[in-house]
């Protein structure tokens, strides 16, 4: 965990979000600039830099934040959905704490 990182201080606590679900490794909210009806983040509460960043160590934790992305995209009405890890600033990463986007259902606005 980092003093500076956003999704660090969602984790901790210190910064209300929207949450959808939770277990000892991720916490899951829904994103404040939603790309759709429904878009939520997928963020491990081990804080990662980047998918760039990851090991070999980090396999298991990765596999279940792809795991639990349809069986909340499901809970959240979604029949079909699209999945996003930005990668390196290059790569259109705002936050440095790797996380998963889920997002479907039209337009956030319509």
């Amino acid at each position: 965990m980092t003093d500076a990182c956003i999704f660090c201080k969602i984790i901790a606590g210190d910064i209300p979000a929207t949450k959808i679900y939770e277990d000892n490794d991720v916490i899951v909210f829904n994103d404040i600039k939603p790309m759709a009806k429904t878009h939520f983040l997928i963020v491990p509460k081990e804080h990662i830099e980047s998918l760039k960043s990851c090991e070999d160590a980090h396999q298991a934790l990765l596999g279940k934040m792809l795991l639990l992305a349809p069986k909340l995209a499901a809970e959240q009405g979604l029949k079909g959905f699209k999945t996003l890890i930005n990668t390196g600033r290059e790569g259109g990463q705002e936050v440095f704490h790797i996380h998963v986007h889920v997002f479907g259902g039209g337009e956030p606005n319509s």
